[in-house]
């Protein structure tokens, strides 16, 4: 079972306390979990049309940036043995 972190809004919108468990081995398999459990979450993580990540939405492991890695490319190890979570981060951008 994968461990997934989200942030607050996310939470609040898929209507879920704490960290949310799904059957998952790569990037995709979270996403296509995540939006399969929790329609409200749909576009959010990514773009409907193209599946691409949206801009200011990025996905860590391990103290390692997942965003720009293969989406089909196995999680870590911790990850998937449930040591450590998948987490999604809010980017944020401004000056």
């Amino acid at each position: 079972m994968t461990r997934v972190v989200l942030p607050y809004h996310l939470r609040n919108l898929a209507k879920v306390d704490g960290e949310v468990h799904v059957e998952a081995s790569t990037t995709r398999e979270v996403l296509d979990a995540l939006e399969a459990a929790h329609p409200a979450l749909r576009g959010t993580l990514r773009d409907i049309s193209t599946g691409k990540r949206r801009p200011f939405v990025r996905f860590y492991a391990c103290e390692e940036d997942l965003s720009h890695e293969d989406v089909d490319a196995s999680l870590p190890d911790a990850v998937l043995q449930g040591r450590e979570p998948f987490l999604v981060i809010g980017a944020m951008a401004g000056g």
